[in-house]
């Protein structure tokens, strides 16, 4: 599989909701983009506690979902131009339907594994001025994913991302994020188990899935 990177986006916080920061709002890199195992240099969260750390270095969302949500939207500015959804990827031809976990891309130099899904929160709705885009989410299982960084390196727009490695066979990152979050595709309990023991899955997810069986 391989995918053009249409923009490379970076942010810093600022406010986003009263006296609440966010960096959701970036912006596409002019030139080369150093990507380092923290994330990529020029970009940072306000929340740490639910954002950051080695496996949400760098965040994708496929640019394959903006028509069909201007459709459901009726169109909007945010749209026409990269990083809607606070992605640091925005590119065109992967989808949670065919990225695995644990799958790994060169980009320009760098080395980077899927590490997983992104989990969707009330900024979304916030950022769009509509209710119910978290919801839509959850149930089309377009989330989008994070990667972590295996090799720090450089690249820019243009670049393509080259898979040369495929992770966990049976798990793509819209599978996981369906029998984690959606309801009406409950894992089961042989499936739960399965992801405890997806080794290059994060382990907030793999604990996730365990909590669940413990229930």
């Amino acid at each position: 599989m391989t995918a053009e990177v249409l923009a490379i986006c970076v942010g810093l916080p600022k406010p986003f909701n009263g006296a609440e920061l966010s960096a959701i709002d970036k912006q596409p890199v002019d030139g080369i983009a150093h990507i380092r195992s923290f994330g990529i240099e020029g970009d940072m969260v306000a929340d740490t506690k639910h954002h950051g750390g080695p496996d949400m270095a760098v965040h994708h969302y496929p640019r394959d979902h903006y028509a069909g949500w201007s459709d459901w939207l009726g169109g909007h500015d945010l749209l026409s131009r990269p990083a809607a959804f606070g992605e640091n990827i925005h590119a065109e031809g992967l989808t949670e339907e065919t990225v695995r976990i644990g799958d790994r891309f060169h980009l320009g130099s760098a080395l980077l594994e899927v590490s997983q899904p992104r989990q969707p929160c009330w900024k979304i709705d916030h950022r769009f001025g509509q209710k119910g885009m978290v919801a839509r989410i959850v149930k089309q299982h377009n989330c989008g994913w994070y990667y972590r960084v295996i090799e720090e390196g450089d690249a820019k727009a243009g670049d393509r991302l080259e898979q040369i490695e495929t992770g966990h066979e049976d798990w793509t990152v819209g599978r996981l994020f369906a029998k984690l979050f959606d309801p009406a595709h409950k894992a089961t309990r042989e499936e739960l188990e399965q992801i405890t023991a997806l080794e290059r899955l994060c382990l907030p997810w793999r604990d996730r899935a365990r909590q669940k069986l413990d229930r």
